[in-house]
């Protein structure tokens, strides 16, 4: 089997959507018809993921965000000052390809961030409907508390914030990744799903979690679960790896996970 190129690569990643035509996911460095000699998967391609897949030998890095520091490639350039530079510098050396793949994942059909997460809490057999930002789930009866030590002990995360009673027993679940945890997506669920415990990665504060503290206040079933972005789309990318691997089984393929953002006193 001939080595596949970077082309090669992406052209098979995009295969499940097709083309888009406004799309962040491009290939942000690198030659698109250089071979590759190995694939690193991450959340976020840090200046140390970089570094790693260096010393890796992986030429390619397929990262869920962005290189720098904005959702859109123009304004983490005009910002990053020496950073930006010294980072891009790095990248021109080293000869790595940086594809961005975030837009295509989510439309997947499942969503194969979700999904990732999904797999990653061993949760699939309880899965009862897939929308395009969601998924929700029947879980065994358990109670709040019990659901938080386990998805911290699944996703090896020492830290999760939630609201509701400990003691509290759900069901019924929704689970969203990364930054959907608005009330046009989160609390809609909550209404119309009959949805009991909302996992998600992040949100703005003041309106799911105010919801869910209302809600709470009127004697309602309603419990909240945040992950933290990183920390709810990082399976997702493992996922990518193992199917990578799968796929191209000659070939090298790791996943760089993320360092903790921050530290907790």
């Amino acid at each position: 089997m001939a080595q596949p190129t970077v082309q090669t690569i992406i052209d098979a990643l995009i295969a499940p959507v097709g083309p888009l035509e406004q799309t962040v996911d491009t290939l942000k460095s690198g030659d698109p018809s250089m071979p590759v000699t190995g694939i690193v998967t991450t959340f976020m391609p840090t200046q140390r993921v970089l570094e790693e897949a260096r010393d890796r030998k992986a030429n390619l890095v397929i990262a869920h965000e962005g290189l720098f520091f904005a959702h859109h490639d123009e304004a983490g350039e005009a910002r990053g000052g020496e950073v930006y530079r010294v980072k891009k510098q790095f990248l021109e050396e080293s000869g790595i390809a940086v594809f961005r793949f975030h837009d295509y994942p989510h439309r997947y059909k499942p969503d194969a961030i979700t999904e990732g997460l999904i797999r990653e809490l061993e949760w699939g057999a309880y899965v009862c409907k897939h929308e395009p930002a969601a998924s929700l789930l029947e879980l065994p009866r358990a109670t709040l508390r019990e659901i938080v030590r386990y998805v911290k002990k699944k996703l090896d995360i020492p830290h999760v914030r939630y609201m509701g009673d400990p003691d509290m027993l759900l069901t019924r679940v929704g689970v969203l990744v990364g930054y959907r945890g608005g009330a046009a997506t989160a609390v809609t669920l909550f209404e119309q799903e009959q949805v009991e415990l909302m996992i998600y990665g992040e949100g703005p504060e003041w309106e799911t979690p105010e919801y869910v503290r209302d809600a709470l206040q009127q004697g309602r079933r309603r419990a909240l679960i945040v992950l933290g972005h990183a920390e709810s789309e990082e399976p997702g990318m493992k996922a990518l790896a193992q199917n990578l691997a799968e796929q191209y089984p000659g070939l090298p393929v790791h996943h760089i996970r993320q360092q903790s953002l921050f530290h907790f006193d």
